[in-house]
């Protein structure tokens, strides 16, 4: 057999590589936006279990008629704290986890818009919409009574 019907290595088009190199790059860009909101969801529901959670314990305080210490775990220990106390630490670190719930959920619909963008979808229709407030729910019931 002849070496000249297999073709070398050295003789591959240079604008195929450049084609493959864009190609690989935008994959890995794709791939880049994806894991980013995979993480901010895994996050989302990280924050939501613990404020799950920190509900549990205001229900549990609730619950508390004595006006004993509660134990409060930090870590890997427990501590005594006044219930009152004990409540004003949990609600401070609900109002904390919506507020970073919040701003995660405000960052993935940029971030998905993004992603579709560089997959070559169109924006997604409605997803920025954002819950009436309490006032115009009021309002709206007014004008229903009407």
């Amino acid at each position: 057999m002849s070496r000249a019907c297999f073709p070398s290595a050295q003789h591959t088009d240079p604008s195929m590589d450049e084609t493959a190199q864009r190609i690989l790059e935008h994959l890995t860009e794709v791939e880049v936006a994806a894991e980013d909101i995979l993480s901010d969801k895994q996050q989302i529901v990280d924050l939501d279990s613990r404020r799950n959670r920190n509900r549990e314990a205001l229900g549990a305080l609730r619950n508390h008629s004595s006006n004993d210490h509660v134990k409060v775990c930090f870590g890997n220990m427990f501590i005594k704290f006044p219930p009152e106390r004990t409540r004003s630490m949990i609600l401070k670190d609900q109002e904390q986890l919506d507020k970073e719930i919040s701003d995660l959920r405000k960052q993935l619909k940029a971030k998905v818009n993004r992603l579709n963008d560089l997959q070559g979808k169109p924006e997604l229709r409605g997803y920025n919409l954002s819950p009436l407030s309490s006032d115009e729910i009021k309002a709206i019931g007014t004008l229903l009574k009407k």
